[in-house]
Parts: C-alpha cells; sequence; structure tokens
C-alpha cells in the first residue's frame, strides 16, 4: 500500500486537492452501459497510447522512476506531452533527452503474478507513430485499441480488503448481466495521498466482452 501512495503522491501531489479536484486530463472512454446504483460502467476506450515497464512488488519503485523519468523527459521527443490517468499497473546510439510529457489519469495497477507491468496513458492527441521514443530499453510504448471494460468505482483507500470487496461485486455484476470477463482485474485511482479517502476515486476495471 505505501508504493502505491507513493506513486500516486509523485503524480497527482501539485494537481489535486484535499477534497478530490484535480487538474489532470482523464483518457477518454465512450459509456455503453451505466448501473447507477452500484457505480459499475461498461466503457470503451477507443485507443490507448500506453508507455510501460516491467513491475513486482519489490521493483515497483524502480518502475515508476523509470516510467516518471520517460514523462519529464528521458524520450526522443522536443514535444511537451502532457501526461493522461490512468496509470496502468499490469502485475514485463546516442540519443538527446526530448521535452516533459504532462500526464493523464488514472493510474492502473494490475497485480498478475505472471505479467507485472506498470504503464502510463499517454494524451488522447498522441497516437504510437507520433509518441516520442524512450530512451530507455527497459521502457517501451504499445497501443490498447477498442479496450472495453466493466469498471466499479468506490471511495476509500486500494487496500487489498477493498480491492477484494469491489472486485467481487464487479465478478458478480458482469456474469450476471451476460459479460463475460477476459482479464485479471486492474486497480485504477484518480486522486494522491493528500486527498481525504471519503472523496477520492478508487475504481477496479475487468476486460470484457
Amino acid at each position: 500500500m505505501k508504493f502505491i501512495l507513493s506513486i500516486l503522491t509523485s503524480i497527482f501531489v501539485t494537481g489535486c486537492s484535499v477534497v478530490g479536484q484535480s487538474d489532470v486530463a482523464t483518457a477518454p472512454y465512450t459509456l455503453l452501459e451505466a448501473d447507477e446504483a452500484q457505480k459499475i460502467e461498461v466503457r470503451n476506450y477507443d485507443s490507448m497510447v500506453l508507455v510501460s515497464t516491467s513491475m513486482s512488488s519489490e521493483s515497483g519503485n524502480s518502475a515508476f522512476r523509470k516510467l516518471f523519468s520517460y514523462i519529464t523527459g528521458d524520450n526522443e521527443g522536443a514535444t511537451e506531452i502532457a501526461m493522461t490517468a490512468p496509470v496502468i499497473m499490469n502485475d514485463k546510439k546516442d540519443v538527446k533527452k526530448g521535452s516533459e510529457i504532462s500526464m493523464t489519469a488514472p493510474v492502473f495497477m494490475n497485480d498478475s503474478a505472471d505479467n507485472s507491468m506498470m504503464s502510463f496513458v499517454m494524451p488522447k492527441d498522441f497516437t504510437l507513430a507520433t509518441t516520442p521514443k524512450p530512451t530507455n530499453p527497459e521502457v517501451y510504448l504499445s497501443e490498447l485499441k477498442d479496450y472495453k471494460v466493466a469498471s466499479i468505482q468506490f471511495s476509500g483507500t486500494l487496500s487489498n480488503s477493498n480491492v477484494e470487496k469491489y472486485t467481487l461485486i464487479l465478478k458478480t455484476w458482469i456474469t450476471e448481466n451476460g459479460y463475460v470477463a477476459i482479464s485479471e482485474p486492474v486497480k485504477a485511482g484518480y486522486n494522491g495521498p493528500l486527498t481525504l479517502p471519503i472523496w477520492r476515486r478508487n475504481e477496479m476495471l475487468i476486460e470484457i466482452k
């Protein structure tokens, strides 16, 4: 939990208030279905360009530093890039530094044991072709297209108990509404720890078909 808080602190400390207000852009999506009572949505992210690196429970801080270095200039580009949320954590010749890249929300965290990855989402106007290439060989670019997910939103913290509780609710809803889960749950955080837990926006997302 301390690792997650340190990530969100670094990302959002300058853009969030104690009541959850933020100037950080959010990754756009199309809303396909909503269950307002349970704060569940079915969304489709048409396209997201990701910058990623391998992550594990032991090396998560190192992974974050690599990605943060990328958005603050450790890239081949010369254009400022505003970072988009989320940051996705899915539990894999001389070049001059480029310009700082702004961040987008949310941050994604995927705890898959087989392929633990951390990814930052690039701003919506970036394509795979126009996104500056990383100078660190351990950092790479990829693109998600037609990423259809069911999400559940909750306040508080991304504690193990909350993650388990809301993942179970979301999985039950998916089954009862005729969808099929095709991925492991992903955690998404939108606020830093300076935001009071009652005002925080957290999500669990599961890719569906």
